[in-house]
């Protein structure tokens, strides 16, 4: 028998961390919201996040931790619903928590604190979950009206919010639904690529992969627009040259060498900003000096000195690999000099990401151009929204996208 339509004043596809504050939001307003998610359960990528403990917002969030066609867009929201309110709503619910580094916060114990500490939100806003709501589709249903039917039945409502999130991690049930919907309305989709992803190396740099295992503490910066004359390739244009002059950001964290290239948070960071032709630059000794002893007189000046030097600031398979492979050109005064620069510049020409498999967000989205900053409304359907990942607001490792999808949903759930 087919199933009657169902009237609400919100319906929010997608039961992420967007979708779920933004229905919580909406509903503690008095709306009346169904929340449609295609997926057997909600807020699995929360679950996941933070290695099983969600680092759910950053101390020091602000526009500038964000990429994004219009670097300023993020800022409205975001002054609107900061780090501070959702920590306060976290502790009305009494989740612990504590500051990890460089004002990340996780939960003391599970993730699964802040998905039960949302839905609980829902509930006390009456909203109607709705899982296993598979093929979604959308229509116009009238002046200011939007009909989504999919295999749960068929709703209706003058207000549609999409957090549907990007493509990163598949297997999370991640799709291209929300870009999908935003063409559909005559939205422009910037285009969609891993972010927080970790870099594939190639040619004589795989041998970087022999170190897998190995972590050190780095400066990783993208330098977009970098030609690799070992192909021939430029960069196109890239998120850090949206700003004139701009020059690459340098992320101090943590390096790991993989079976297939490099991770680690400095590299993540830096992966957001990097495009096939760019140079990844790595400082493998920030604020050190590494050759300073063998440029003393008489010093011993060999393979042997050099990775001595090097093991006192690198981690001990690290410094042997670079004394054994890519030493300085020589022992000269000038060539120690000019070894000593690169080690604070280290270039390598990654091949590829490890794809949307891997990465931890997706850069790019519905262009913001036709979006509202302070409710997430499009400029030209009235009563839909885009929020979240699916919007073309990417930010930095460590909390910062966790609050994108606190601020954006919020700003729309109280809007719609």
């Amino acid at each position: 028998m087919p199933q009657p339509l169902r009237q609400f004043d919100v319906i929010v596809l997608g039961a992420g961390a967007a979708g779920l504050m933004c229905a919580a939001t909406a509903g503690q307003r008095g709306r009346r919201v169904a929340l449609l998610e295609h997926g057997g359960q909600p807020g699995r990528k929360i679950l996941i996040s933070g290695g099983g403990r969600c680092n759910f917002t950053n101390l020091h969030c602000g526009g500038g931790n964000f990429l994004s066609q219009n670097k300023h867009f993020a800022k409205s929201a975001l002054a609107g619903y900061g780090p501070l309110d959702f920590i306060a709503l976290v502790e009305r619910h009494g989740i612990r928590w504590h500051e990890k580094t460089l004002g990340q916060l996780f939960c003391d114990g599970s993730a699964r604190a802040i998905l039960e500490m949302l839905l609980r939100e829902c509930a006390r806003g009456g909203v109607e979950l709705v899982l296993n709501a598979r093929g979604i589709g959308v229509e116009p249903s009238g002046p200011g009206r939007f009909r989504v039917c999919c295999s749960a039945g068929e709703f209706a409502a003058p207000a549609l919010v999409v957090a549907t999130g990007g493509l990163s991690i598949p297997k999370m049930g991640a799709s291209g639904l929300g870009y999908e919907l935003a063409r559909q309305f005559g939205l422009a989709v910037v285009a969609a690529r891993p972010a927080l992803v970790p870099l594939v190396l190639g040619g004589e740099e795989a041998a970087w992969t022999r170190l897998a295992g190995v972590a050190a503490e780095v400066e990783a910066s993208a330098e977009a627009g970098r030609t690799d004359h070992r192909c021939g390739v430029k960069a196109p244009r890239h998120p850090g040259d949206l700003m004139p002059g701009a020059k690459p950001i340098p992320f101090r964290e943590k390096m790991l060498v993989t079976h297939r290239g490099l991770s680690g948070p400095a590299v993540l960071q830096a992966s957001s900003f990097w495009l096939p032709g760019s140079t990844l630059a790595l400082n493998l000794c920030p604020d050190r000096v590494v050759l300073g002893g063998l440029a003393k007189p008489r010093a011993r000046r060999d393979s042997m000195a050099l990775r001595q030097a090097l093991k006192q600031v690198l981690p001990e398979r690290l410094a042997a690999f670079l004394a054994e492979t890519a030493g300085p050109d020589g022992w000269s005064n000038r060539a120690l000099e000019a070894y000593e620069r690169r080690l604070h510049a280290w270039q390598l020409h990654p091949v590829g990401t490890e794809g949307f498999e891997k990465a931890e967000v997706t850069s790019g989205g519905v262009d913001t151009g036709g979006l509202h900053a302070r409710t997430m409304e499009t400029r030209t359907v009235q009563g839909l929204y885009f929020i979240g990942e699916v919007v073309d607001v990417t930010g930095w490792l460590g909390g910062f996208n966790f609050q994108w999808a606190w601020a954006s949903a919020v700003a729309a759930g109280n809007a719609c």
